[in-house]
């Protein structure tokens, strides 16, 4: 029986092979870097420190700025932005002509579908000072102003709605497609709303596919990196420095990468957290 088991196991020794070498040797190595004093120049060697990198995160200001404004990253663009709007989307699709249904798709899709750096440069492109949006404003006869210089991080929230949402709105476009229709009637004629349909019978119905969906974003979320540095390089000052910028310069422009990895394994735990409550929310909607 062993030898059997063992026989069926083998097909999948070499996914197993890749996995340790090209996932887990290279988290062991960052494990390992996090503790240490390893720079990229200026270093006669590179020595065990312990946990100095952690200790001198968390008494650092600018660390302790990022770790604000990842937060307000995440719930902002993610959990409120992409989350919410890719609902609505999907919601009125399903009300929409075959051509809305259509346009509406190829638009939200094809910013989904841009690389994240050419995402990026558009989204400049529309809200530096001389930008679409403020030309929009002139046309009006409203106030312009500087976004990317005045409200940063709402510029980079805003621009990870517009290219993420899609993501959310074909998640909830499949979980709308399995509510059973007799509920929603049976709804309707007893007087429910659009509204109170919605609340009482659809959401209810989808709530497991809206935590799917909210993790996933999440993580995705917390690691992106290419649009906020496109837009902003994560100033004006550290105004929109979230955790993988403020990581990628410590690490790469400052040349502390033991400093940067032991930044990266606390987004890491981060999105772990994220991660373990989600799981528990679907646990107990299993239950």
């Amino acid at each position: 029986m062993p030898v059997r088991g063992l026989l069926r196991g083998l097909p999948l020794l070499p996914a197993v092979v890749l996995l340790v070498v090209f996932l887990a040797g290279p988290i062991a190595y960052c494990v390992y870097y996090a503790f240490t004093d390893m720079q990229l120049t200026g270093a006669s060697g590179t020595h065990f420190t312990g946990l100095d990198n952690f200790t001198r995160a968390f008494g650092d200001s600018d660390f302790l700025n990022s770790v604000r404004l990842t937060l307000v990253f995440v719930i902002g663009s993610a959990v409120v932005g992409q989350n919410t709007l890719g609902l609505a989307l999907a919601v009125l699709m399903e009300k929409a002509s075959k051509p809305v249904r259509s346009l509406t798709n190829g638009v939200v899709i094809a910013a989904w579908v841009l690389p994240e750096v050419v995402a990026g440069y558009l989204m400049y492109a529309f809200f530096y000072d001389q930008g679409s949006l403020n030309s929009l404003l002139a046309a009006l006869h409203l106030p312009r102003q500087n976004w990317l210089y005045t409200l940063p991080i709402l510029a980079v929230c805003l621009a990870n709605v517009w290219r993420g949402t899609a993501f959310s709105m074909m998640v909830f476009s499949a979980a709308l497609n399995d509510v059973p229709r007799e509920l929603v009637e049976a709804a309707e004629m007893d007087g429910a709303g659009p509204w109170q349909r919605l609340w009482r019978v659809t959401l209810p119905v989808i709530r497991r596919s809206i935590l799917t969906n909210l993790m996933l974003i999440t993580l995705q979320t917390l690691s992106v990196f290419g649009l906020i540095y496109t837009m902003t390089r994560g100033g004006p000052g550290n105004k929109s420095e979230t955790l993988p910028v403020f990581m990628y310069q410590q690490a790469f422009q400052n040349s502390l990468i033991g400093y940067g990895t032991a930044i990266a394994l606390v987004l890491l735990v981060v999105g772990a957290l994220f991660s373990a409550v989600y799981i528990r929310l679907l646990r107990l909607e299993d239950e």
